[in-house]
């Protein structure tokens, strides 16, 4: 599994958590839906950042961070502008994801945030939680571009 590009992952993964997003909605209500995809992919993105440190003998830096990047960007799935590489800093700004041109084809936009978006923070708690992210903005929501800023504590 860890051969396929993460674009593709997710693509497979919303297929099916758009089914599950249905059901849920009928039984319960478009929130509780909501909330159950967004609890998923937050555990799910937790453990792979869990998993991904492992191979590490070290806590995971942010250089660390930076030689993994690539797995997202795999098959042109981002186009970054790097502003900031330091060892305690890493801006970098994604000026085309089609991690949210998928699912707005997929008529998944409404809730890609929830599937892609919300896991980057998550990740970091579980790859390192000294990393923090901040962002103020998406694609997915809307902007120009997405706007990542991470630091270390």
């Amino acid at each position: 599994m860890n051969d396929i590009p993460i674009l593709e992952r997710r693509r497979i993964e919303a297929m099916i958590l758009k089914h599950v997003l249905d059901v849920i909605t009928e039984r319960s209500g478009r929130a509780e839906a909501e909330a159950v995809i967004g609890e998923t992919c937050s555990r799910s993105a937790i453990e792979q950042g869990k998993a991904m440190a492992e191979g590490l003998d070290h806590a995971p830096t942010l250089s660390d961070f930076a030689d993994i990047l690539p797995n997202w960007t795999k098959e042109d799935a981002l186009q970054i502008e790097t502003l900031v590489t330091e060892p305690d800093q890493m801006d970098f700004n994604v000026t085309r994801c089609r991690y949210a041109e998928m699912y707005k084809e997929m008529g998944l936009g409404d809730i890609g945030h929830l599937l892609s978006c919300n896991r980057d923070g998550d990740f970091c708690v579980g790859y390192n939680p000294d990393i923090q992210l901040e962002r103020t903005q998406t694609i997915m929501k809307g902007a120009s571009h997405c706007d990542f800023r991470y630091k270390m504590k």
